[in-house]
């Protein structure tokens, strides 16, 4: 099957009622090749691309996020080294300098950040003044390379950098000192967030320039620290602003809300977002399917929402099988199925397989129903 003609089509309405099972296996490929060095049974040397076609199912390919890059002006001067289990990455720059330091674990290749990049309002204005000097670019040798490694497994898309305070909790701050940077010194923080948009808008022109139509928000939004107050102040006009823009040259959007969403979900229809990526229904997360389906409406589309932990033979076959069916009920055709928000290193692989023959069974269906 050609998986990514069939991601293209659900996404623009074009699939005659299809849907596609997407699942993300990454978690359990990392975690298992650190702790063994080998995947087990018939995975063992299989590369990423092969393991998805064994299981014959659709890949998020998010490798083309490869194809985009910031290029900094002759102001700008970005370094990193190791010194002994810690990686140190510095920006130098005419209004000073900010650090970043990250630490090796024992547990995964994951790596512990130890020194934030922004530890007071002096690293925001360093920040801000290296957003204003930032551009963007787009490789097409990176596309064609992506390309012919994942082919029509899934089609291209990429997820964009993060927005406003979920750009500072994240990646350069935490949560708990950009909370006082907004109480401290709120009008600094606004000037980031202006250089930030500015920048991002910058980036949005070159993705409408490439052949990217898939576009999402890698905002990983958790209602436990994002409230609905800060979530309309700082979240939702960024969102207004970046689908305007992405939607006028024909992209489908969709945000990454993988914590919490309780609070938040009133605002889904507001985002001017086409689908919402990794809603993780209880007994997981904090809602129900029937929830999700009532707040994204008649028009948007769920992206995943397969409860992870229903991959971990904990849970009897039977209740993932019920999940599926009860999950295309709810919201096909508007669904792209996939785990929210990947299956973990404790899962079983086989589960994959078998939900994509629910999911085959069901195209069936819908080609007997209507046939071309």
């Amino acid at each position: 099957m050609d998986f990514a003609k069939l991601h293209e089509d659900i996404c623009f309405k074009r699939a005659g009622g299809k849907v596609i099972w997407q699942p993300r296996i990454d978690c359990w490929i990392s975690d298992k090749l650190f702790a063994d060095g080998k995947l087990p049974g018939k995975y063992e040397g299989m590369s990423k691309v092969e393991i998805y076609r064994d299981l014959g199912c659709s890949a998020r390919v998010y490798e083309y996020n490869c194809c985009f890059y910031p290029v900094y002006d002759e102001t700008l001067h970005y370094s990193e080294r190791w010194e002994g289990n810690q990686r140190v990455e510095a920006f130098e720059t005419p209004v000073g300098s900010v650090t970043r330091i990250e630490q090796t674990t024992s547990s995964s290749w994951a790596r512990l950040v130890k020194k934030e990049w922004v530890c007071n309002e002096e690293d925001l204005r360093v920040f801000t003044y290296i957003e204003q000097h930032t551009r963007w670019a787009y490789s097409q040798e990176n596309f064609d390379k992506v390309q012919a490694e994942w082919g029509d497994l899934g089609a291209p898309c990429i997820f964009m950098p993060r927005v406003s305070l979920q750009r500072l909790y994240i990646d350069l701050m935490g949560v708990e000192e950009a909370v006082y940077a907004l109480a401290d010194y709120p009008e600094t923080v606004e000037a980031y967030f202006d250089a930030l948009r500015e920048s991002q808008m910058q980036l949005i022109d070159v993705i409408n320039a490439s052949p990217i139509r898939i576009v999402n928000f890698g905002d990983n939004i958790h209602s436990g620290t994002l409230s609905p107050a800060l979530f309309k102040k700082y979240v939702l006009p960024e969102y207004k602003l970046r689908c305007e823009k992405l939607h006028a040259a024909g992209r489908f959007t969709y945000s990454h809300f993988d914590g919490d969403n309780r609070g938040l979900m009133e605002y889904y229809q507001q985002t001017g977002l086409d689908g919402i990526e990794a809603i993780t229904p209880k007994p997981q997360g904090d809602v129900t399917l029937e929830e999700a389906r009532h707040y994204l409406g008649d028009g948007m589309f769920l992206v995943d929402g397969i409860p992870a932990v229903y991959f971990d033979e904990v849970f009897p076959v039977e209740v993932l099988e019920e999940c599926v069916h009860r999950i295309l009920d709810l919201f096909a055709p508007n669904l792209i199925l996939g785990i929210s928000d990947e299956i973990s290193s404790t899962g079983d692989i086989e589960r994959i397989r078998l939900v994509g023959k629910i999911v085959e069974e069901y195209n069936r269906k819908i080609e007997e129903k209507n046939p071309a």
